[in-house]
């Protein structure tokens, strides 16, 4: 779905509010029509194949491009203790973001982290804008 957004909008992100009005739906913006702030905190990038390999390219290698993660950090305060998932299912879209039109919608799905994986994860710093 990233793949097929990405022409239409340009560069993507996805933050997660944790609002009241969004509850724990990922909005996906294009980058810089959502503006970050020191209450947001950077949980990583998606790296995201352009689509399948072209013929002859070694191993199927596609283009990549990357997709920002950003959480609002009173929320991710309820959820460090996750590994959180961004999946695509059929449904109607949330707000401003930029699936709503194509008929599906972003979630996040989630697990606790395992205790090795939160020993793992404990001493990084996130970034911030």
């Amino acid at each position: 779905m990233l793949a097929r957004l990405r022409p239409v909008h340009g560069d993507l992100m996805f933050h997660q509010s944790g609002g009241c009005c969004d509850g724990s739906s990922p909005m996906c913006y294009p980058q810089g029509d959502f503006l970050l702030g020191d209450a947001d905190v950077h949980l990583g990038d998606l790296v995201v194949a352009d689509g399948p390999g072209e013929a002859g390219a070694p191993d199927g290698a596609a283009g990549r491009f990357v997709v920002p993660v950003w959480m609002s950090r009173v929320q991710f305060e309820y959820w460090k203790h996750t590994h959180l998932t961004i999946d695509v299912v059929p449904g109607r879209g949330a707000g401003f973001s930029v699936e709503a039109p194509e008929g599906v919608r972003f979630i996040i799905r989630s697990r606790l982290l395992t205790d090795d994986e939160w020993a793992a994860s404990a001493g990084e710093a996130l970034a911030t804008p």
